[in-house]
């Protein structure tokens, strides 16, 4: 953790001084935690490399345009990163739309609909985790745009990297389902999506710890293999 005014100064407000404080206490935690990150992703990334090589080719053959998809995010700290993810769109589908995704968009390939529906579009971020741009279990990265927007207590999340997945991520892992049909996304989410995530995010710092991490990876698990 860094020293207090060594922080942003979009993050040094009483309301994220309170989360400073609790993960200040937990710095065996973090140790921890950025030491399982470490070993999760090299053994994932290893694991995974074959996986990896087929869908590279299937996302070529499918559309053209690069195989990842890197548009920049914020992570710990209000550091600006660039994600890593398997393209599911077609090529700068980001300027030709907004950048929250509904399931009848467009813009998503063929390929693309399998990706997402299954999340393995998200495990090229394993790079990003061995790095340490990203944790495995942390609030999910956002676009500029949004960070700006954000009031002053959501700033909290970024006292620890961006992640993969979360409470929140699978609490709302059918988002886009709530988006389908508004007239302005990015209205609905900044209202009303986002406060509900972040109300997981927030309570999240307070009971940061390996254990707890463990739990996420699992729900995770079995929520992607729920049909419902």
């Amino acid at each position: 953790m860094k020293k207090w005014d060594d922080l942003p100064k979009s993050m040094r407000n009483s309301s994220v001084k309170k989360y400073y404080d609790i993960l200040t206490h937990k710095k065996i935690n973090l140790f921890f935690k950025r030491l399982f990150d470490i070993v999760f992703s090299i053994i994932g990334l290893i694991i995974l490399s074959p996986l990896f090589i087929i869908i590279a080719i299937v996302i070529k053959l499918d559309s053209k345009g690069p195989v990842f998809y890197r548009q920049e995010r914020i992570t710990q700290y209000c550091k600006i990163f660039r994600i890593f993810k398997f393209r599911t769109m077609i090529d700068e589908a980001d300027k030709k739309g907004s950048l929250i995704t509904t399931n009848n968009d467009k813009r998503i390939t063929k390929i693309g609909k399998i990706l997402r529906k299954t999340k393995i579009d998200e495990l090229p971020q394993l790079i990003n985790v061995l790095v340490g741009q990203m944790t495995i279990v942390g609030t999910r990265p956002e676009a500029t745009k949004y960070v700006k927007k954000y009031k002053k207590e959501y700033y909290a999340t970024l006292l620890l990297p961006a992640g993969i997945t979360s409470e929140a991520s699978i609490e709302y892992k059918e988002e886009n389902t709530l988006i389908n049909n508004a007239e302005d996304i990015d209205n609905v989410y900044m209202n009303s999506i986002l406060p509900a995530k972040m109300k997981y995010n927030l309570e999240s710092l307070n009971n940061t710890s390996l254990k707890s991490d463990v739990k996420i990876i699992i729900k995770t698990g079995l929520a992607i293999l729920r049909k419902d």
